[in-house]
């Protein structure tokens, strides 16, 4: 039997700690060479195993599949293959596995996958499938639980705003602080422009004349909109106090928000030519928006490849709806599925908000009790009962654990009381939105695909797209396998995860106004 070594790694950590590309590399390469397995290929690459997109991995199973006849594939660990129980991958090399197509070798694990697999053997591969996305899971919690300590203690945990800098304070940790020339540029564009003497471009030209830093057009209007130059953070759609000092005040702020409202009180009109897709695809060779133009009764799109020639192909508006109708019609969920999904979101529901419920009053008992320490706390101060210096402390521990119950607090009030009828007409919008889309006015079309599409790109003829969340659970199933039709199987893999996609209640308020936009056009009762 022949042999394929495949060596993964993903993190600095891997490559620094014996898990290095060629030291799995050569302990692979030594395991067949003990067996007497000839190598036939060996791959190394550097990828994720936790992310459902894997290009790299996908063209190594392309060249495992296309062997006529059986091989080895050895992978170091169970987690070199995959830290993803879901992932399709591991299905296919373990079904052709058990039918005598491959044997799927771990080396330090010690472990082989073939057609003689007992039950045990199954199950300690499951298991270390299960430990290996527990790991990846673990990591990305930490992470989380690790960003939300930092804002709530006024800490930006990623690259600063132009005007801000980061130094080193000590070896292993730096500070943001402001970056004294460019905050001053920041700070005068703001008040140029909160005059109402400047246009966006005029102002760009200013600068530049002034100071000899050209802005873009883009740059300028997201410097113009950050909250975070008068001490507000954002993060995740939510909006955090740092402790930074600020560049410029709340008023000024507030004052150029309303010089940009007043620019923007009248919506452009393109003369009068409603073209379904203008301005949501780009060229996906050179990234230029894509023209529509009207010719002999049809609208054409294509790239003005102003940037170079590259032999952009032109699409009629027609064929653009087809291919776009068809992704939504892959949108569609079974009656059975779709049941059995708002069946188990309203139990999710109603067990979150109980819980919430049950948090809500422990924090508010703490937060009064707290509150009336605090008080206490005054009162042997103007006693005489501690020093000035006890009492600064030990107030400072109470504000503390205040603004910690406050962050809770309203952490828990973003679960709003309407989320189970949003989710369940988001559900019904899914599995209509084909039939929406070919009925829908040109302008509801538009807000049918910004609402389910991003980085929508023409590739030749071709619309590449990336759905938006929680869309994209649904396409992602759909394209990996049809619909189970036992209306009696229990939830699937596939149910389990569209749930998940559903049950996040901080998502489902995130596209709420979307919602809204598209409603009017549709006779969906939530």
């Amino acid at each position: 039997m022949r042999a394929i070594i495949t060596s993964r790694v993903s993190t600095e950590e891997q490559k620094d700690a014996g898990n290095s590309l060629p030291a799995q590399t050569a302990r692979l390469k030594k395991y067949f060479q003990n067996k007497g397995y000839p190598i036939i290929k060996a791959f190394s690459f550097d990828e994720s195993a936790y992310k459902s997109k894997r290009d790299d991995f996908d063209n190594i199973l392309d060249f495992i599949l296309s062997q006529k006849e059986k091989v080895a594939v050895g992978f170091d660990k169970v987690d070199r293959l995959s830290r993803n129980i879901f992932d399709k991958r591991v299905s296919i090399l373990y079904e052709k596995a058990l039918k005598d197509e491959i044997e799927i070798h771990f080396v330090s694990d010690g472990q082989v996958i073939n057609s003689h697999l007992s039950a045990v053997e199954k199950f300690n591969f499951s298991i270390s499938l299960g430990l290996a996305k527990y790991y990846s899971d673990a990591i990305s919690d930490n992470v989380k639980r690790a960003q939300e300590q930092m804002l709530r203690m006024g800490t930006y945990p990623t690259r600063p705003p132009y005007g801000y800098k980061r130094v080193p304070i000590s070896k292993d940790k730096t500070e943001i602080v402001i970056d004294d020339f460019p905050s001053k540029i920041v700070q005068k564009a703001y008040e140029w422009y909160s005059a109402s003497s400047f246009s966006m471009e005029l102002l760009r030209q200013k600068i530049k004349s002034e100071y000899g830093v050209d802005w873009s057009k883009g740059m300028t209007d997201k410097i113009l909109k950050n909250h975070f130059y008068y001490g507000i953070m954002t993060w995740k759609n939510k909006q955090y106090k740092h402790k930074y000092p600020p560049i410029i005040s709340k008023e000024l702020f507030d004052q150029v928000q309303q010089v940009k409202a007043s620019f923007s009180k009248k919506p452009f009109k393109y003369a009068g030519k409603p073209y379904i897709y203008r301005g949501l695809l780009r060229c996906g060779y050179c990234g230029l928006a894509i023209t529509p133009e009207k010719h002999k009764g049809h609208v054409y799109y294509h790239c003005t490849q102003h940037n170079g020639k590259h032999g952009a192909k032109w699409v009629t508006e027609e064929n653009l709806t087809e291919q776009i109708g068809s992704i939504f019609k892959r949108l569609r969920i079974p009656k059975w599925v779709l049941e059995k999904v708002v069946e188990s979101l309203k139990t999710v529901h109603e067990g979150k908000m109980d819980f919430q419920n049950k948090q809500f009053e422990k924090l508010t008992t703490e937060h009064k009790t707290t509150t009336t320490m605090m008080d206490n706390l005054y009162l042997d101060k103007l006693k005489g009962r501690i020093t000035d210096d006890a009492y600064d402390r030990y107030y400072q521990t109470f504000r503390d654990n205040i603004t910690e119950i406050d962050t809770r607090l309203s952490m828990l009030q973003e679960a709003e009381d309407n989320y189970y009828i949003t989710v369940k007409y988001l559900l019904e919008l899914s599995n209509r939105a084909y039939d929406l889309f070919l009925s829908s006015e040109i302008e509801e079309k538009r807000q049918l695909v910004k609402l389910v599409f991003q980085n929508l790109r023409l590739d030749n003829k071709t619309v590449q797209y990336e759905a938006i969340k929680p869309f994209d659970t649904i396409l992602n199933y759909a394209d990996r396998q049809a619909w189970l039709e036992n209306r009696n199987t229990n939830i699937t893999t596939q149910l389990a995860c569209i749930i998940k996609a559903f049950s996040d209640f901080r998502l489902v308020a995130q596209i709420r106004e979307e919602i809204e936009k598209v409603k009017p056009c549709m006779a969906i009762s939530a």
